[in-house]
């Protein structure tokens, strides 16, 4: 397994982790080892995805990178967003779903990198998305103070809810039964059958990452150095513990055979690893704990060894998500007081960042494009800026 973070350096970090044998009457430890560095980004990374295959990262600089993690190479990166990218989310291998301040959520094929569609999600910015497990559904906050449901089959907006607030966070349960949104530091409780909040939450400060450990424990990180688990039904806290010097700026969890773990990135430049007891109401025990020395800002794990059963989206969702005939090159339909906007995207100029030419400026929307190709264009664009001064003085 790896263990994969971003942070504000521009850096996208890995560690190889190799579990180790429990010695008898000694306590568990795994071993994490410097596998790769990789500086793609200009800006700092906001959000990180994976899936068997790949590793995706967006960032401030308005782009998504994408990483081979099996042939350990640089994949190329999409062009399509006109702001920071604010989060991403794989639906099995097959889609990737971004958001991000321009507003729009975007599907992409994830095997050829195209832009299957795009929406006008919110009038603001997009904060965050979660996808229901069944793929059918997704959820998205923004900052223009609303809730909204997507219907994933037919790529539109199903339903609408005001909240008082602007959320920064959505999360569906594993089994997809209840969900909860973050305002600061208020959690609300969903159920799925009444779009209705059975409870609220509170932190002590303000959350930053959850992840659900099962369908009614959620761990909730924030502006400390304290985790927490709470049940989602009766609200109580499970317990707490201190898991970092500084503020907790993301959360992972997954499950392995004989091992339930959770992963938390700080401020600090800490990874830790966590093995999560039987009993929720037991502080977790340390695995293992790596030092990246820089300021974390997302987090992910690649499990070489598990392959996700989840290919695509449900078959009914293929016409309206990836059939190009049926759109036209600008169209607009309004769904309550959403605007979806579709646009045909054009194939990728290249699949692999091996390949090599600078014919002309990668443009939003183009799909797939060479990191060499971007770069070579940026640095051909500051010298001819340079030649122009230098003619004017």
């Amino acid at each position: 397994m790896e263990l994969v973070a971003g942070c504000y350096e521009q850096v996208l970090f890995g560690f190889a982790v190799y579990p180790e044998r429990k010695e008898s009457g000694g306590h568990e430890k795994w071993t994490p080892v410097a596998d790769f560095t990789h500086h793609g980004h200009t800006a700092c990374l906001s959000a990180v995805a994976i899936n068997s295959r790949f590793v995706v990262t967006g960032s401030k600089d308005e782009t998504i990178h994408i990483y081979d993690m099996k042939k350990k190479i640089d994949h190329g990166a999409l062009v399509h967003h006109n702001g920071t990218i604010t989060c991403l989310k794989f639906h099995g291998n097959r889609h990737l779903i971004s958001g991000a301040e321009d507003g729009l959520i975007c599907v992409w094929d994830a095997k050829k990198w195209e832009c299957l569609k795009s929406i006008k999600a919110h009038k603001g910015h997009v904060t965050f998305l979660s996808i229901h497990p069944s793929g059918k559904l997704a959820l998205s906050v923004g900052t223009d103070k609303t809730l909204r449901t997507w219907n994933l089959v037919e790529g539109r907006s199903a339903f609408i809810k005001n909240i008082k607030q602007n959320a920064h966070i959505v999360e569906w349960s594993p089994k997809g039964e209840k969900y909860i949104v973050v305002v600061l530091n208020k959690i609300d409780v969903y159920r799925l059958d009444t779009a209705s909040v059975t409870g609220t939450i509170t932190n002590e400060k303000r959350v930053s990452s959850v992840t659900f450990l099962s369908e009614s424990v959620l761990a909730v990180g924030g502006d400390e150095e304290v985790v927490r688990f709470f049940d989602t039904d009766s609200l109580m806290c499970l317990c707490e513990f201190k898991a970092h010097e500084n503020r907790v700026k993301d959360l992972f969890s997954f499950e392995i055979p004989e091992h339930h773990v959770i992963v938390t990135a700080s401020s600090d430049g800490f990874i830790k690893m966590w093995k999560l007891k039987q009993d929720k109401k037991v502080p977790p025990s340390l695995l293992c704990e790596v030092n990246t020395n820089a300021r974390l800002t997302c987090l992910g794990v690649w499990l070489d060894s598990v392959t996700d059963r989840k290919e695509s989206l449900p078959p009914a969702a293929e016409p309206s998500l990836v059939s190009k005939e049926e759109q036209p090159k600008s169209s607009k339909k309004e769904s309550g007081n959403v605007v979806q906007e579709e646009e045909r995207q054009s194939k990728p100029s290249m699949k692999k960042c091996g390949l090599t030419g600078v014919s002309k400026k990668p443009t939003k929307g183009s799909g797939l494009v060479s990191t060499k190709k971007r770069k070579m264009v940026e640095t051909l664009e500051k010298k001819r800026k340079k030649k122009k001064i230098r003619i004017m003085q």
